[in-house]
């Protein structure tokens, strides 16, 4: 299973949580897996309070330069990735009778790093 997320910032979190859940068979329980084919983009699991999804962002800003790195030389983009390694690419969640167990406030969140761009995202059950 696989959807697409259009980004339309360099830097943006966006909260996939109902199209991970939609993508979920009726009857599954089990684990799934929701992962990030791309080097520079993540996903992870955190409330989706706007002011926090903001502080995520600053957080990402402030942790890595946007330049002086080497692989830059290459193609410009090295903070991308090293912000995507922070994060992680994927997220292992339960599922009980074809729900996600989050807790409370818990969000599938995506995490754009290098846009703007259309990503893939793969749910595995």
């Amino acid at each position: 299973m696989e959807f697409t997320v259009e980004t339309e910032e360099r830097l943006t979190v966006v909260d996939v949580t109902e199209r991970v859940a939609a993508a979920l068979p009726t009857d599954a329980t089990g684990a799934c897996t929701v992962f990030v084919p791309h080097t520079t983009a993540g996903v992870c699991l955190q409330e989706a309070e706007p002011r926090l999804l903001g502080d995520l962002e600053r957080f990402l800003s402030e942790a890595v330069a946007d330049d002086g790195w080497a692989h830059d030389d290459l193609d410009g983009n090295a903070d991308a990735h090293l912000r995507a390694t922070l994060i992680g690419s994927d997220v292992t969640i339960p599922v009980e009778d074809g729900s996600l167990s989050l807790g409370m406030w818990g969000r599938v969140l995506f995490v754009e790093c290098d846009g703007p761009r259309t990503r893939r995202i793969r749910i595995i059950v």
